[in-house]
């Protein structure tokens, strides 16, 4: 909650909140000259003030309510009696009044600030700059109002002396409309009086209602002066001779131009801004090595992600938040409903999370020759959300209500409730997420797969070597690879590893264990990659130590004295793809580039930077990928299961958005590293390396996202490949890799169902085998919005923002993104001051806090 602002003496605001609107803080407002009431009237009571010296007695409440309707702005005369609002306290501290005397005659008075001591009784002191508008008339000096009545219209001159008049801040919303005569309206002002509406001064300033102790129009004057207040008390309604408002003048009578000032703006104040560290520290210390469950439908994950390792995740019917996380955990069910909150419907899915030591692991069920049991018509797999039924001879899909026959081999009686016997033996009707073993059926070319490789790719041109960078990669790569990714309960690791330097040619290494030293075989033609040799290339690398152990310290000293600058970037990857197609495995290429591949050879690349397109139309064209061969090796490498992560020691310029956008669609990462030196980000280097070698992975990955009839998957980001609508096609994917889901409506949601989504991923193991993980999750649907905002996490919807806004900049300026970033945001938080409960209200519920705080910045 934003903190109260202090007055100028430095004393706290009062503690009472207002009565007049809670909803409204009055930030800005400006002191009162006089104590608040000692305790508040009742609606149209007269208030009791503590400074009855000051001012004579306050009028009977029927003077009260003429004096109010002869200086308010009423919309419409109402039958009945008059009830004046009740008082407003201000958020500021209040100030004892010190009266003064007056000046002399004949001299102006200046206007003071808050803490003047020349303040005259009679007048309030000056609130902001918008209130010090030039008035027509001569200068005036002297008490107000106490010599001569003035007559005739009123002439332009000097400002008056003395201070101008306080105003309420603008309870209702909406621009000012232009003053007569050219002059523009002021911004709203800082609060006034308690208990009156503010009226409209001649020239668009404020003017407060009638106030014990100060004069009214006198007669012969035009209707109310700036900077005068209204009737005196004691007055009933206009005195003889005295002009009213005249037509057309602001505050004046009902449809006059006068318009009612808006709110005062809110400063961000930088207390109010919550500090990730403290949320992240204190949610350890209040919920760590707690068990977090996951059997409750549209649970909200109520813990920071980066705590997530102190929490221990059970996983019960629905996916942990380490799997799946949704931007709101309640969809609305009308699309009405979801285009009225603009909040997009969203879920985050990393499907090879980590699991902690101290978690079991995902369960792998085997369902035998037959294969994982699925419905069907829309395919979903066997999971929590289906309904068995007739026995426990049918299941029918929670999906698409579709009625399924159970094969013979998975029958199991139902008990008292409904439910299988072995319902808590089966991770597939117990848990959120588990695995299936895959038949061959999902095996490519219905044939076994091969255990993946690892091919490191290295550029030994003049700059790599010259900077120490080979010889750090291969010392490195000593150690490295004794701790390469391997099943649980394995002690090595069945992957296969290769060896390939470059500048302008490539050189492919024979590393074969029966060898002494190993082999070079230099391939020049680029134009046509192909691999010279089949055996001893990607070797297990327990077996082939020695032999790899003399290529790693002879490649140094090789290119020592190496002269060639020029490099190729297509032809290495090429390269990789042809190897793993004749080994029939998949794999990833750690390529180690530091230039533009500018020797003569397919996807050469020129320099495209252009300063002069930023911040233009054309600026989107600099991140654009060069299509041709990046896109069509990109293809390729996606369907050999082939990924690519590049790591990039550019000295000068390199064209990142066309080089990446192999590793973009494959599953693969890029590091860049600008002006590398050993000394300095030898150690970064090395930390990004192991950890990309040593993290869990799966190979030649496709993954589809079901959902139950109502709504369904139609967008997706994320470094993937897709061929059609549904099937979304990954080389690799890592425990680091997410993928944004979007999701649109087809029909109503039920809010007695809620809706369903799964999502499956075939991919395969370090070992070679083919497997199936599952994660399944169950959304609440409600016709409330204030349901949806509830149940928001505010850290999916800025991973939806992000990723939405990096592809848009293909396509539109930054400009274009920019706005329409900043619109949908407005709109969304401007849809939940409507609809959600008041954020200033102290019992507010914890799931508002996120949504308050982004309303506050």
């Amino acid at each position: 909650m934003k903190a109260p602002v202090s007055s100028a003496a430095g004393m706290p605001p009062p503690a009472a909140p207002s009565q007049y609107n809670p909803n409204v803080q009055q930030n800005g407002a400006h002191p009162q000259r006089y104590p608040p009431p000692a305790a508040p009237a009742s609606y149209g009571q007269p208030l009791q003030s503590q400074y009855n010296n000051m001012a004579p007695a306050a009028p009977p409440p029927a003077q009260q309510l003429t004096n109010q309707m002869s200086t308010m702005n009423l919309g419409s005369y109402a039958s009945g009696p008059m009830q004046s609002p009740p008082p407003q306290t201000n958020s500021v501290a209040q100030q004892p009044f010190q009266p003064a005397p007056p000046p002399a005659m004949g001299q102006p008075m200046m206007p003071l600030g808050p803490q003047s001591p020349h303040m005259s009784p009679h007048m309030s002191a000056p609130q902001s700059p918008q209130a010090n508008m030039p008035m027509a008339g001569p200068p005036m000096a002297g008490p107000p109002m106490a010599g001569p009545q003035m007559a005739g219209p009123p002439m332009a001159g000097p400002p008056m002396g003395g201070p101008p008049m306080s105003g309420m801040g603008r309870p209702f919303p909406g621009p000012l409309p232009p003053g007569p005569g050219g002059f523009q309206q002021p911004g709203p002002g800082p609060a006034g009086p308690t208990g009156y509406p503010q009226q409209a001064g001649q020239f668009g300033g404020h003017m407060a209602g009638p106030q014990p102790g100060m004069m009214g129009p006198q007669p012969g004057m035009v209707g109310p002066q700036p900077g005068m207040m209204g009737l005196q008390p004691g007055m009933v309604g206009p005195q003889p001779g005295m002009m009213g408002p005249q037509p057309g003048m602001p505050g004046a009578f009902p449809g006059s131009a006068g318009g009612l000032a808006g709110p005062p703006q809110k400063k961000l104040d930088p207390d109010s801004i919550p500090s990730t560290t403290q949320v992240i520290e204190d949610d350890q210390a209040k919920r760590g090595g707690q068990v977090y469950n996951t059997n409750i439908r549209g649970q909200v994950p109520r813990w920071s992600p980066l705590s997530s390792p102190y929490r221990t995740k059970v996983s019960h019917s629905n996916a942990s938040p380490r799997f799946i996380r949704c931007t709101t955990y309640s969809l609305p069910c009308t699309a009405d409903l979801a285009k009225q909150c603009q909040v997009p419907l969203a879920a985050i899915i990393k499907p090879f999370a980590s699991v902690p030591k101290n978690e079991t692991p995902l369960y792998v069920v085997n369902h035998g020759e037959t294969g994982p049991i699925r419905c069907n018509r829309c395919k979903a797999y066997m999971c929590p959300y289906m309904q068995f039924i007739d026995g426990g001879r049918r299941f029918q899909c929670g999906f698409c209500n579709c009625v399924n026959e159970v094969p013979a081999f998975y029958f199991q009686h139902l008990d008292h409730m409904g439910r299988r016997v072995d319902f808590y033996e089966r991770p597939e009707l117990s848990l959120g997420s588990y695995e299936f073993s895959a038949t061959l059926d999902y095996c490519r070319n219905n044939k076994v797969q091969n255990p993946p490789a690892y091919l490191f790719m290295i550029d030994v041109s003049y700059n790599n070597v010259k900077s120490g960078l080979v010889k750090l990669i291969c010392d490195e790569l000593k150690t490295l690879l004794d701790n390469l990714p391997c099943e649980d309960g394995s002690e090595t690791s069945a992957i296969k590893v290769g060896f390939v330097t470059y500048n302008k040619v490539l050189h492919f290494y024979n590393v074969k264990s029966a060898l002494a030293q190993p082999q070079m075989m230099v391939v020049s033609d680029t134009a046509e990659m192909f691999v010279p040799l089949l055996d001893g290339f990607l070797v297990n690398y327990q077996e082939s130590r020695s032999v790899i152990y003399n290529l790693l310290d002879q490649i140094p000293d090789m290119f020592a004295d190496s002269n060639e600058s020029e490099t190729v970037f297509v032809p290495v990857i090429q390269a990789g793809v042809e190897a793993f197609k004749a080994a029939e495995c998949s794999g990833k290429l750690f390529i180690f580039h530091s230039s533009m591949p500018t020797a003569e050879a397919p996807g050469k690349l020129k320099n495209r930077d252009d300063k002069k397109l930023v911040n233009t139309d054309k600026e989107k064209t600099l991140f654009q990928p060069q299509k041709g061969v990046y896109e069509q090796l990109s293809k390729e490498c996606v369907a050999q299961g082939c990924c690519v992560d590049l790591f990039l020691f550019p000295s000068q310029y390199v064209d990142v958005a066309t080089m990446a956008d192999v590793p973009s669609h494959t599953g693969g990462s890029v590091y860049k590293y600008n002006n590398f030196q050993v000394e300095t980000d030898g150690e970064h280097f090395l930390t990004d390396l192991r950890k990309d070698v040593q993290k869990s992975i799966g190979f030649d990955a496709i993954m589809r996202v079901r959902t139950s009839t109502g709504f369904r998957a139609t967008e997706f980001f994320g470094a993937i490949h897709m061929n059609n609508t549904t099937d979304i096609e990954m080389a690799a994917v890592d425990c680091d890799k997410a993928l944004t889901v979007e999701f649109k409506h087809d029909d109503t949601l039920s809010e007695e169902t809620g809706a369903l989504m799964q999502c499956a991923l075939l991919y395969t193991t370090i070992n070679g085998q083919r497997r199936l993980r599952i994660h399944n999750l169950s959304l609440n649907c409600s016709l409330q919005l204030s349901e949806l905002y509830k149940s928001c996490e505010t850290d999916s919807l800025i991973n939806f923002f992000a990723k939405s806004a990096c592809r848009a900049i293909l396509n539109q300026p930054l400009k274009n993104v920019r706005e329409i970033l900043v619109n949908q945001t407005a709109h969304m938080l401007s849809c939940y001051r409507k609809t959600a409960p008041p954020p200033l209200l102290p019992a507010r519920s914890e799931p508002d806090r996120p949504w308050e705080e982004m309303c506050s910045i």
